[in-house]
């Protein structure tokens, strides 16, 4: 294991306004809000709001353990049902859902065990790197529609990454 040359604190847990800090200070503009008697941190990313919600708490009051980063989208229109599922087998660290008539991305950040400031401040590059993956893949929709349209005419033809995931049985498929 690699030695902590640095004199970083070693947080095992996190207050909200201590987050809210790191976030401003990589240039976002945070608001604490309450729901249902909870504080989360409101901001965004690319153009897109989101949310962060605190998990569970830590040994002192106001302190917690863990966050989840939530971004919620509404869907007007039909989804292709390959969205949520090519980005969760092909993306790491942030998992994609879909309830009702909204794509929910979400990041889990874990405090607990001991991380620095500088590891959660990268948490905050990463997601924000993410959310800008997943614009990405939202305007991506209209060829994933078209490729599920054009298996619905013909079974026996693969798309690309239908191919790809078929390993070796897919030798004979004709890849569009």
């Amino acid at each position: 294991m690699a030695k902590n040359t640095t004199n970083a604190a070693v947080l095992d847990h996190v207050e909200i306004e201590q987050l809210a800090d790191l976030m401003r200070t990589a240039g976002y503009r945070v608001t604490p809000a309450e729901q249902n008697g909870v504080v989360q941190l409101m901001s965004a990313s690319q153009g897109v709001g989101f949310v962060v919600r605190f998990g569970n708490a830590g040994a002192t009051q106001g302190t917690y353990i863990d966050y989840t980063l939530s971004c919620a989208l509404q869907v007007q229109g039909d989804l292709p049902a390959e969205l949520v599922p090519s980005w969760n087998r092909t993306k790491r660290f942030a998992r994609l859902a879909a309830h009702g008539q909204f794509l929910v991305l979400e990041m889990d950040v874990v405090v607990a065990g001991g991380v620095t400031e500088r590891h959660l401040a990268s948490m905050v590059e990463l997601w924000d790197r993410l959310v800008q993956e997943f614009l990405l893949h939202l305007r991506n929709r209209p060829s994933m529609m078209a490729a599920e349209e054009a298996l619905k005419k013909n079974p026996n033809v693969l798309t690309s990454e239908a191919a790809l995931n078929a390993g070796d049985d897919a030798v004979t498929a004709t890849i569009q």
